[in-house]
Parts: C-alpha cells; sequence; structure tokens
C-alpha cells in the first residue's frame, strides 16, 4: 500500500530546509572542500534512498518504504541546513534535487493516496467531504491529470529559471488571482474537465491555462477582443466550433470553450511533436508565428536562442506561467500553498418568484463561507443570461448543490428578497452628456515642394506634423512628391 500521509507532510518541510539553507548559503563557485564533498555524498544517499522508497512502495511494503522515505528525507534536510553554513557548498543542487522528488513523486509514489491528496490537491477528486460524481463518472481520472500524451507531465515541465520566476509570482503577487482561479474552477470543473478527459489531457493543464487567460471569469473579454474562460479570438473560434447561437457568443460557455481549447491543443501538440511549451507559445502568439520560427524542426527548444529571442514578451511570460500554475495544481502542499476546499457538484433551482442573479447574490449573502459573496459563480454557471435581468418564476438556474437548500431558506420568503428586489429596482437619475465641444479646424499654410524635398523632411521642417499627419492632409498616395506641388502644412501654435 502507498505510503501514509504523514509521508506526504514530510515534502514541504525538506522545501523549507532547502529555502532556509539557500538563504544563507555560499557562492556556488567556492572550491570543493572535503566538507563540501560529503554534503554531496550524503546529497547523493538520500536521492537514492527515496528511489527506494519508491520501489518498495510499488512492491507494496508499505513500512519499509515509510522507514525509507523518513530517513532520505531526514538526510537531505541535515545536509541542505549544513550547506548553507559550509563555504563553497552550492545551494542550487539542493534545489536539483528537491525538483527531481517531486517529479518522481508526480503519478507514482501518491498516485493512489487520496487521503493525503485531499488537504490541497485536486489530484484526489473530492470536493468538501463526499467524493465528487465528476471523478465517479470518469474512469482514469488520475491518468487524466498526470499524462499528456503518455508522459508524465511532470516530465514536460522544465524546472528552469521563467517557470521558478513564475512560481514565485504566483505565490506572491498573484497569489490572490489563483485563489480566486481555484475557487471559480472547482464550481466549473464539472463542465470543462470532462472535456480535457476525452482527448487525454491533463486537467492540471487546464487549470494553468485557465487561471492565466481568465482567472475563470466566464464573461473576460481582453483588449484585444479574445473572449471567455480560455480567452479564445473570434476567428479561432470558429474554427473549433464556436459561434453564436441564439445571439449568445459561444465563447463564453465553459463546455463548448473546453472542448475547443482541447481541440486546439491536440492539434498544436501534433504539428510541434508534443511539445508543449511551443504549443502553449502557439496558443497565446499565433501558430502561424510560431511555425515559422521552429521551422522544420519541431524539436527545437522554445529557450532556443533563435526561437525566444523572436516571442513577445507576454509570451516569454505566458508559457510559464501556466506551466507554473499547472505544477501549483498537482502539488500546492510542496510550496507551503494549500487551496481551500470547495463542493463544486452542480445542482438547480427553479425560481419561486422572479429575480435576478444580481438580487440572488444577495438575498444568498455569504452562504456556505462564500465571504466574497456567489455572484461570480452564478455568472458563470448560467453564462446566457443578463445578469441584471429579472427570470420569471418557474425558470430552472444552475446553482452549487449546495445552494439548493439556501436558496430556500434565504430567498423565497422573508426579508432577503424584499431587500434584494428594493436594491435592483432602485431609480438612478439619468443625465444627459453634454455635447462635445466643436473642434475648430486647424490653420493651414501653403508650402510649394522643391527639387530634392521628401516628405519626412517637410515634416521634420514643419515642427508639428509627422509623415502621416501630412499625407493624410495633402490626399497623398505611396508619399510621392513633385517639384512646383503646393502642399498644405499645418500652423503650429
Amino acid at each position: 500500500m502507498p505510503p501514509s500521509r504523514h509521508s506526504l507532510r514530510l515534502l514541504p518541510l525538506a522545501a523549507a530546509a532547502l529555502l532556509a539553507a539557500c538563504a544563507t548559503g555560499g557562492s556556488p563557485h567556492g572550491r570543493a572542500t572535503p566538507q563540501v564533498d560529503a554534503l554531496y555524498a550524503r546529497l547523493d544517499q538520500a536521492g537514492k534512498g527515496y528511489e527506494t522508497a519508491l520501489q518498495q512502495a510499488r512492491e507494496g511494503d508499505g513500512a519499509a518504504s515509510q522507514k525509507t522515505l523518513e530517513a532520505s528525507l531526514d538526510q537531505l534536510k541535515d545536509a541542505a541546513a549544513r550547506c548553507g553554513s559550509t563555504p563553497g557548498c552550492d545551494p542550487q543542487r539542493f534545489f536539483s534535487v528537491f525538483d527531481r522528488l517531486l517529479r518522481l513523486k508526480d503519478g507514482s509514489f501518491f498516485a493512489g493516496d487520496d487521503d493525503a491528496l485531499a488537504g490541497g490537491g485536486p489530484e484526489s477528486g473530492h470536493t468538501g467531504s463526499e467524493v465528487s460524481p465528476v471523478t465517479a463518472a470518469l474512469p482514469e481520472a488520475q491518468r487524466s491529470v498526470t499524462l499528456l500524451r503518455g508522459q508524465k507531465l511532470s516530465e514536460l515541465i522544465a524546472m528552469n529559471g521563467p517557470v521558478k520566476a513564475a512560481l514565485e509570482m504566483w505565490l506572491t503577487q498573484w497569489r490572490p488571482n489563483l485563489m480566486d482561479a481555484w475557487i471559480n474552477y472547482q464550481f466549473l470543473r464539472w463542465q470543462m474537465w470532462p472535456q480535457y478527459q476525452q482527448a487525454d489531457l491533463p486537467e492540471a493543464l487546464l487549470f494553468g491555462i485557465l487561471a492565466k487567460e481568465s482567472g475563470g471569469k466566464v464573461h473576460a473579454v481582453s483588449r484585444s477582443g479574445a473572449a471567455g474562460p480560455l480567452q479564445f479570438m473570434y476567428a479561432t473560434g470558429l474554427r473549433f466550433g464556436l459561434s453564436s447561437d441564439g445571439g449568445f457568443d459561444q465563447r463564453f460557455d465553459p463546455a463548448l470553450a473546453a472542448r475547443a481549447n482541447a481541440a486546439y491543443l491536440d492539434e498544436q501538440l501534433r504539428a510541434f511533436n508534443n511539445n508543449l511549451e511551443l504549443t502553449l507559445a502557439a496558443y497565446n502568439g499565433g501558430e502561424g508565428r510560431i511555425r515559422r520560427m521552429v521551422g522544420d524542426d519541431p524539436s527545437v527548444s522554445l529557450y532556443d536562442p533563435k526561437i525566444y529571442g523572436q516571442l513577445s514578451q507576454e509570451t516569454r511570460e505566458y508559457v510559464p506561467a501556466v506551466l507554473a500554475a499547472a505544477w501549483l495544481f498537482l502539488h500546492p502542499e510542496s510550496y507551503n500553498l494549500r487551496f481551500p476546499r470547495i463542493d463544486g457538484a452542480p445542482g438547480s433551482v427553479t425560481l419561486k418568484r422572479p429575480a435576478s442573479l444580481t438580487e440572488l447574490t444577495v438575498c444568498l449573502g455569504s452562504a456556505g463561507g462564500m465571504y466574497d459573496g456567489w455572484f461570480r459563480t452564478l455568472r458563470n454557471l448560467n453564462p446566457r443570461l443578463d445578469p441584471q435581468a429579472e427570470q420569471p418564476a418557474g425558470s430552472r438556474l444552475v446553482v452549487p448543490k449546495e445552494l439548493e437548500k439556501a436558496y430556500a431558506a434565504r430567498c423565497v420568503d422573508g426579508p432577503w428578497p424584499i431587500l434584494a428586489g428594493d436594491l435592483h429596482n432602485a431609480v438612478v437619475p439619468m443625465v444627459a452628456d453634454p455635447p462635445a465641444p466643436a473642434r475648430a479646424a486647424p490653420r493651414t499654410r501653403s508650402y510649394t515642394v522643391r527639387r530634392g524635398d521628401t516628405l519626412t523632411g517637410i515634416a521634420r521642417k514643419s515642427g508639428c506634423a509627422d509623415v502621416q499627419d501630412l499625407a493624410e492632409m495633402n490626399g497623398l498616395r505611396h508619399h510621392r512628391l513633385k517639384p512646383g506641388q503646393v502642399l498644405k502644412l499645418p500652423v503650429c501654435r
């Protein structure tokens, strides 16, 4: 049997020890000494011991595996702590071992330890205290979490500098966004994950893209026009079946968007020889552009200077951010991160009285411990509805199952629906916008073109116009000039 949940708790301790060691670690360029060599030898022994523990667990010897694991991690922590005070010891070697241990853990050592994972990791399929109906309905759920085209996801996520920097961002400045994305995703999971599972794609990847693209806000729209939880551009959405249904933009439908996203990734993974980083770069920066960079060598690394140097800054940040969010989805506690328990089981209510989503948000309040309120969740689960539009009695709305009782208790009778309706129907005075001030036509002067003049030179002489201004003002095509031609130039103020 696999080791107990206690053994999983030891990995964060190892991480803490490594971080403490690195905080005071010596220069990695120092000359090796017998003391440093001894620490490196202990490090190697700890790694081999961990692998032995894995093998013992696979053979069913849980007691021996537990004992070997604890001894190995104790040895690793002790060596990491001593590294911090030993001149010439390279703390990065300890980080490398820790990365490798996490990869060994991913999908192998603790693949069946649901109780251990229930404290924070989504692999368990637990939402709250009960087994999720989503997991129960989907065979091979664990495989869909950890594998991508038959390869462990951990083997495809390179723990390089950009990914580690993105991990730090998710754990610090982006942490509120990460937690919001987690909560939003748990309520959307029953619609989105099945689409990925059917395409044999890992759930962690879905979460990583969702967290970076929209944070799980179904109605998100970017400045460039990308829309929905997975931010499809209009033309790309059409290509993968996201069109208009009775005036509703299907990019906002979480299930349809996840299905289209899975189809897109499947297509690009084939084109890029299952190179996950290039596929994500294509999703963000455009597959045509990335294919032109890659040429005939789909095995090239995203971080090859000839590729990386041509990427936009947005794409350089996007790829490691998605991979880091996916990694945290799989290993939250190894980074001192705990996601909240969310019961995302779907349910529904039939309205007993007319109400809008905003009114329901008011009368539901903080039911179920949702201190930020239920507006975002209700919108996400009912993407076709205008949240301000009152729905008639008898309408069926999708809600988290845990809200079915709260609706009956709070939103049918009593003071809360009355208060919600009163606030919603408040009349705000309408004020007409003041008329825009009339713009005076710009004053101009004449200029006769001389031999050798260029539009650039004339613009420079004018002192207050650029080439485009002059071309538009004079109706010039291709910026061609003829000696003797009379141009209008703006009068500088």
